[in-house]
């Protein structure tokens, strides 16, 4: 049986913290209503719905939240479904970097990200720090004051520079703090119409079951009333921690420090998670700051005999001088510490059932949204989880793809060349087996229903389509001979001092794309040739697929012992996620809708991003076209592949062509082909009855639709295009060869083309073999980018005892800058 035990005065507490809702707003008193009326549902603000509610200028509506306590969490992704949570903040976390006082800010963010899990339904509380800090900044302020009436009586002035404050005991500074704190919590969760509560407890309160029954009573009668309880230990009187009573298994822990209380409290109260706020950033596998640390993301109780910690909190009276900073291979320690307290604590907790954080709540940058990170299931701090995944953490296949990237680029380009080839092979080899697990992602998406047709149709593979692939990857591996090493510019600085500018790979790539295996071989065969490291995130719904692609292309690199080179994520790795791994990638490519574009580019922490924002493509039909052009060129580019980025999407008509035989073959071909027409402004005042108007001119269809609008000449679509358009890739059908060149040259897109289809934009079409991507951007690659727009360059400097100084004005050796010839191929 678990032992609790309250301090005697729970039912004064009780009485007090239902006293103390009186004369809150009317939105409190609802909140009990609605909390008690579905204790068993959440409510998410700002979404629509019939049966939305308000509380405030807050709307909200009701979604289950159901969860059986016994088990912790698993995955941080299930973190979301978290109902009871603790919050518990440290002492440099509420207090200033003085130690004296409050840091207020930090205080009411996190006031405002608990109100707003409350206000959605969950049940929330907090163990807070702080007493001693507040307490320390009054005491200081009345000593002040007090010293300063009586030098102003014995001198006559005020000598306030020579005064000495006293050093101040914390259980005094604790006993004059902790009803100035509880008043500022009070004041702050008034504003969101929340209710606080306090409940003050000590270690020697924890020794009768009458009390543990009471307090846990009390708190569960506050949680059902939408009461925010707010705990701390009470270190004004606080007595030394109980001998032999540390953590002696799940029924028994000592409180020490406001992490055991968090621990003890969330077990005792079957909370879902903790969430511990300290002023590090969880655990680290060096010491925070070190060259070599990195941040632990998840921590299994089977790591604590690793776990050695650093120093004690700058502030409080707690045992935080257990703070954990590192934690090291046993392989690397003959002798293993006792683990920091918050530690075990944590893997006290969750050994009684429930999910642990530690987090930073202090860094400017991220505190004012940990909380509700944390409970999003972000990649914030160290998860401690009882589950173990079987492969390497996303962090770890970063490393290995970069260390396998280096490799690579060191083998001979036909080597690398090799590797592709077999690649190449593998995939017509084993054909049936890459269509029959095709086959059962396809029968998994129909049934789930979860794919518009256009993305079933990207999912799809065939022979024909895995026979092109293989084509193209024998097309790369022939153009790879003289990428990486290639010499660009040659150049003698002096005698004897000789630069060069050769091409190297760009390091780690992210690859992330949607409906579409056929990319994994593809972007994979890019990156070998090109010496890469490379990290791929593809859909759920073509995991099949990919698992086999994967391990085919692994394969292939074992060929020459780079088999690490690429890594498939499988991990519940959120792609916001893999996006703050700016120390580990150097590249992020999306391949798929420009929604996915936009959200990885918004994701992207410090990694540059290659992609397009929209694919909206446009012919221009001129005056002057052939009549049997227009009607071939304009079916294949919006009927070829309508899912196409670059597919067209807004069809532009020289007015003269209205009411022509050419309009009428036009529209003609496009009622077969079963094209939606939406007529553009000036389309529809010619027309007495029109299709239904486009409601912007900026429109990605990605299906049977496309715009129809009509210019004056050359000049006014060139206009249009720069207006409406995305810079991906636009057409000219004309046989007037100098109205075709002004459009080529007056076009500021990534592919500008004349009497042909827009969707010869592509790697493959272009013999590039392939594509990682077509970019709209205007630094570093753009269009198609094959492998030259997967490397960059360094600059070798070969001397015989140079030294600037030789080159000043007084110095005996000039600059020659003479420009050297480059050889067609070389190597690093």
């Amino acid at each position: 049986m678990r032992k609790w035990w309250l301090w005697s005065g729970t039912k004064m507490l009780h009485r007090a913290a239902l006293s103390s809702c009186v004369g809150i707003t009317a939105r409190c008193l609802l909140a009990h209503v609605r909390t008690t009326a579905s204790s068993n549902f959440i409510c998410f603000p700002g979404t629509p719905h019939q049966n939305v509610r308000h509380w405030s200028n807050i709307p909200f509506i009701t979604m289950p939240l159901m969860r059986s306590h016994g088990k912790p969490f698993a995955h941080r992704s299930e973190l979301k479904h978290a109902k009871r949570i603790v919050v518990k903040l440290g002492s440099a976390v509420v207090t200033r970097g003085d130690e004296c006082g409050l840091a207020l800010g930090r205080l009411a963010s996190i006031v405002e990200q608990v109100s707003v899990l409350q206000n959605q339904g969950r049940e929330m509380m907090i163990v807070t720090s702080g007493a001693v800090a507040f307490g320390k900044q009054r005491l200081r302020h009345e000593i002040l004051l007090s010293q300063s009436v009586r030098q102003a009586l014995h001198s006559g002035q005020n000598q306030l520079k020579d005064m000495q404050v006293p050093v101040l005991e914390a259980r005094a500074c604790a006993a004059a703090g902790q009803s100035g704190l509880m008043a500022l919590y009070e004041a702050m969760f008034t504003q969101y119409s929340i209710c606080a509560a306090q409940i003050l407890v000590t270690n020697l309160d924890f020794h009768d079951e009458q009390k543990r029954r009471n307090l846990n009573g009390t708190l569960h009668e506050l949680l059902r009333m939408n009461i925010v309880p707010i705990i701390n230990t009470n270190d004004a009187v606080v007595p030394p921690p109980e001998p032999n009573s540390d953590l002696q298994g799940v029924n028994v822990i000592s409180i020490k420090d406001n992490d055991s209380l968090a621990a003890r409290l969330a077990v005792e109260m079957k909370a879902d998670l903790i969430i511990v706020l300290s002023d590090v950033e969880g655990l680290f596998n060096s010491p925070p700051g070190s060259d070599d640390a990195k941040l632990i993301d998840i921590f299994y109780p089977g790591d604590q005999q690793s776990v050695t910690f650093g120093t004690k909190s700058r502030v409080g009276m707690g045992g935080m001088e257990a703070k954990p900073y590192k934690a090291r291979s046993s392989a690397l320690c003959s002798s293993i510490s006792t683990p920091p307290f918050s530690v075990k604590a944590a893997l006290w907790a969750l050994q009684g059932g429930t999910s642990v954080v530690i987090a930073n709540g202090t860094y400017p940058k991220i505190s004012g949204h940990v909380i509700t990170d944390i409970v999003e299931g972000k990649k914030v701090g160290t998860f401690f989880s009882e589950v173990k995944p079987a492969g390497p953490t996303v962090e770890q296949q970063a490393e290995m793809a970069r260390t396998g990237g280096r490799n690579l680029a060191t083998l001979l380009p036909e080597q690398r060349a090799e590797i592709i080839f077999h690649l190449a092979d593998l995939l017509t080899d084993h054909r049936e087996e890459i269509l029959s697990a095709n086959k059962k992602d396809l029968e998994e998406a129909e049934d789930k229903g979860r794919l518009a047709p256009p993305l079933l149709k990207r999912l799809s593979l065939s022979t024909a389509k895995l026979n092109s692939l293989a084509i193209g990857l024998r097309q790369i591996a022939a153009s790879s001979q003289d990428s990486v090493g290639r010499v660009l510019r040659r150049t003698r600085i002096a005698k004897d001092l000789e630069l060069e500018q050769v091409t190297v790979p760009i390091g780690v790539l992210l690859v992330i794309f949607e409906s579409r295996p056929d990319c994994l071989p593809q972007v994979s065969a890019l990156a070998i040739a090109s010496g890469n490291g490379l990290l791929l995130k593809g859909g759920k719904e073509a995991s099949n697929t990919n698992q086999i692609l994967y391990r085919l292309t692994q394969e292939a690199l074992s060929l020459h012992g780079v088999r690490d080179t690429v890594q498939l994520v499988n991990t519940r790795e959120e792609v916001e996620d893999l996006c703050r791994l700016n120390k580990l990638i150097d590249l992020i490519i999306p391949r798929g809708s420009s929604q996915l574009v936009r959200d990885i580019e918004k994701a992207a922490k410090g990694i540059p991003v290659m992609g397009h924002s929209e694919g909206i493509c446009h012919v221009y039909v001129d005056s002057e076209a052939s009549v049997e052009k227009v009607t071939r060129i304009v079916r294949d580019s919006k009927c070829e592949y309508p899912a196409a980025c670059n597919a067209m999407e807004t069809l532009l008509i020289h007015r003269d062509i209205l009411r022509t035989p050419l309009f009428d073959q036009i529209i003609d071909m496009l009622r077969v082909e079963q094209v939606k027409i939406h007529a553009g402004p000036r389309f529809a005042s010619y027309l007495t009855f029109s299709p239904s108007e486009v409601r912007s001119l900026r429109t990605e269809y990605g299906d049977l639709e496309c715009c129809l609008e009509v210019v004056d000449g050359v000049q006014d679509a060139i206009e249009h295009i720069h207006k409406y358009g995305s810079s991906h890739t636009d057409a000219i059908i004309t046989e007037n060869e100098q109205i075709a060149e002004y459009f080529l040259q007056h076009v500021d897109s990534a592919c500008v083309f004349w009497n042909t289809s827009t969707r010869f934009s592509d790697g493959y079409r272009f013999g590039l073999g392939a594509e990682v991507g077509i970019s709209t951007a205007r630094i570093h690659a753009r269009g198609p980018v094959g492998i030259e727009g997967l490397l960059t360059t360094k600059w070798i400097l070969r001397g015989e005892n140079h030294v600037v100084s030789d080159f000043s004005e007084q110095g005996s050796k000039k600059y020659l800058h003479e420009k050297l010839p480059v050889p067609q191929t070389s190597s690093i």
